[in-house]
């Protein structure tokens, strides 16, 4: 039986980071992994970081192409009736964000670890999780046809929405807080260049459209669409015609088309689960709450979690003392609930809604040209923007 002080379920950047910042303080952990490490590359999501997530990644000590490959964005652009106005980050708040891949921080952190000679088991099968409410919590599972043991003191889930830490807590222990909208969000990787070194969104009749970039080569779009839509009723040149129909004229004339390297259709919901402790388990980003894309916080909200959930393990095992992992569940789901409100405001206010009509739709273009014309609104959306 192996044994470790920390088990990280998930390999993701929310697992790799926590595993970071753990063996920087001299606490080792082992992370088991359902998926291939090809696979866990293969996800090319974008991510815009905050400066607090900026800071955490400078402090893990972690070699990253951050700084040669990120896109730093002062601002960025609401597209209304169109005409685009541009929200500008420094000016309001004195910060920026930056454009760096989700993948690329992945493949930074997964490096690192594997250079450090860190312990990382992937394309294990049949996890089990026993014993978390004794001491020693034992995780079972398969790997290349052998059954092996992992037992330690504490787990971290930070497996995701669909994965076993969540679901291995009794659905007494917990509540869930949903929202599923009405529709779900097309996204495009292609090799054509970016619109803009700045984000752009889109309010139109026809559906929410949003234009981002994977580094300084690669361009990030998403288009509302029908949940029942299929991936085939949306040919190359279906997506570059309602792009272009969607975008405001300036924008839509920047956008070159390229070869579409990858698409995917997604639902898009608000969740939370409370509380994120049981036992001697926590969870942690996406297996503990999940927020529309519609605004970037759902990575800097995974690396604020397990930034306070290394700081309670380093208290716990230098002190003995267990008032950070007491804490931890209440302190998270503060930060995540100011999260889902500016992210469901952002959601509501872009997006077109079925059963809208009349008065609320009157009320969302009121609230659309209140944004475009007070610098008050724009100062107080670019604050919830840069941090959480």
């Amino acid at each position: 039986m192996q044994r470790t002080q920390v088990a990280i379920i998930g390999a993701g950047p929310t697992g790799l980071m926590l595993g970071a910042l753990l063996f920087k303080a001299g606490i080792h952990s082992v992370i088991l992994e359902r998926c291939s490490d090809e696979q866990i590359l293969e996800r090319n999501w974008s991510g815009i970081l905050e400066p607090s997530s900026i800071e955490l990644i400078a402090a893990s000590g972690v070699p990253t192409r951050l700084k040669q490959e990120g896109v730093d964005q002062q601002g960025f652009w609401i597209g209304v009736h169109g005409r685009r106005h541009r929200v500008d980050l420094k000016a309001l708040t004195g910060h920026t964000v930056v454009s760096y891949g989700q993948s690329d921080l992945t493949a930074d952190l997964m490096g690192a670890r594997a250079a450090a000679g860190l312990l990382t088991h992937y394309s294990v099968e049949q996890l089990s999780i026993q014993e978390l409410d004794g001491r020693h919590p034992t995780l079972r599972y398969q790997k290349q046809g052998q059954s092996c043991e992992l037992q330690c003191e504490f787990v971290a889930g930070c497996d995701g929405f669909h994965g076993v830490s969540r679901a291995s807590i009794p659905s007494r222990a917990y509540r869930t807080f949903e929202r599923m909208y009405p529709f779900g969000w097309l996204g495009i990787l292609a090799d054509a260049a970016p619109v803009q070194d700045e984000l752009v969104y889109a309010h139109h009749a026809r559906g929410f459209a949003m234009c981002s970039m994977r580094g300084r080569k690669q361009l990030r779009c998403f288009l509302q669409c029908n949940l029942s839509d299929k991936l085939t009723q949306w040919t190359d040149e279906l997506v570059w015609g309602e792009l272009r129909q969607r975008l405001d004229p300036e924008t839509a004339a920047q956008l070159q088309p390229g070869p579409i390297l990858e698409r995917s259709i997604a639902p898009v919901r608000s969740f939370v689960a409370e509380p994120l402790r049981h036992g001697r388990m926590f969870l942690a980003g996406d297996a503990a709450h999940v927020v529309p894309l519609t605004s970037p916080k759902g990575l800097n909200l995974a690396l604020s979690d397990v930034s306070l959930l290394s700081q309670a393990l380093v208290r716990y095992f230098r002190h003995h003392d267990e008032q950070g992992l007491d804490s931890y569940s209440e302190q998270v789901l503060q930060q995540v609930w100011r999260a889902q409100r500016f992210s469901w405001h952002l959601t509501r206010l872009l997006h077109s809604f079925p059963d809208q009509h009349g008065f609320d739709q009157r009320i969302q273009q009121a609230e659309l040209e209140h944004l475009t014309r007070s610098a008050t609104a724009q100062a107080a959306l670019a604050e919830s923007y840069v941090t959480l």
